[in-house]
């Protein structure tokens, strides 16, 4: 039987792209002085430090760094519990959608130079090729339906995560004398992107067009499987749970079917306005 999985969902803090249009020319931008006073707040105000598991980032500098600073704490324990340091695996499916010199990540040589010396992020699933979103025949171009299937095996690859075996601190981390089913829960983190995030979830409510998430800097969710993949053209899904979804909703109905799929519609087309011709595009300019 699948062990109960939780699923923490997490914007990255705000970078300096965030602050200004204008700054969408950075490549691969740092977190603000911001930011990293929103990771900090992050730090204190997450309750589940202790049951986390698994921690996995983007390989985004913004998305890493907001692990390691928001999540010290289960990174500190982990490690300990390993033997070994490299705890927060980076994970090229989970990168931003657009092709924006913001959201195109670094080479992994120059990933392994800023991140290798502290050993805390495993960067073996991140090769060469994983920051060319402009090629035509690129898994990363921004086009709708190749978002789709990125973030299909993104999940898919999170289920099989969680069917392995828990890490001693995972099980450690429990209550002495706790039930066996809590000490096989499995707690991920994932640390995104705010337009990559409604992709993963397969779900627009909240989207805005204009800045292209529902998502708040340091914003963070739980979602579960919703599925038991028995084959590997299944897909897996996720869903929010009750507790998470009536804590910013209150006693709101979630979208219907038809709704997402209008605005999935309105996504489609503003990612082939701004994407489709292969220029890119900052502030609805040719750049």
């Amino acid at each position: 039987m699948s062990p109960k999985t939780y699923i923490y969902l997490v914007r990255h803090a705000q970078g300096h792209h965030n602050v200004s249009q204008a700054n969408h020319v950075f490549a691969d931008p740092l977190l603000t002085p911001l930011g990293e006073s929103q990771c900090a707040a992050l730090r204190d105000s997450f309750p589940y430090h202790d049951k986390i598991t698994h921690l996995v980032a983007s390989p985004m500098r913004r998305t890493l760094y907001t692990c390691l600073l928001s999540f010290q704490p289960a990174i500190e324990r982990l490690a300990a519990a390993k033997g070994g340091k490299k705890v927060v695996v980076a994970l090229p499916e989970v990168q931003e959608v657009s092709n924006l010199p913001c959201d195109v990540g670094s080479a992994p040589e120059k990933l392994h130079q800023e991140f290798d010396e502290a050993g805390l992020v495993d960067l073996s699933l991140v090769k060469d090729g994983w920051q060319d979103k402009h090629s035509p025949d690129s898994p990363w171009k921004p086009e709708m339906e190749k978002v789709k299937r990125r973030a299909e095996k993104a999940r898919k690859w999170l289920y099989e995560l969680a069917q392995q075996d828990s890490t001693a601190a995972g099980a450690e981390s429990q209550a002495d004398g706790g039930e066996e089913e809590e000490k096989q829960e499995k707690h991920i983190v994932v640390v995104t992107h705010g337009g990559f995030l409604h992709f993963l979830t397969q779900d627009f409510d909240g989207m805005d067009l204009n800045r292209g998430t529902g998502w708040d800097n340091t914003e963070w969710r739980t979602y579960e499987f919703v599925t038991d993949a028995q084959g590997k053209d299944e897909d897996v899904g996720l869903k929010e749970t009750e507790e998470s979804w009536r804590k910013r909703k209150g006693s709101a109905k979630p979208l219907t079917q038809t709704e997402q799929e209008e605005i999935m519609a309105a996504v489609d087309e503003r990612l082939q306005q701004a994407f489709g011709d292969g220029v890119r595009r900052v502030g609805g300019k040719r750049v």
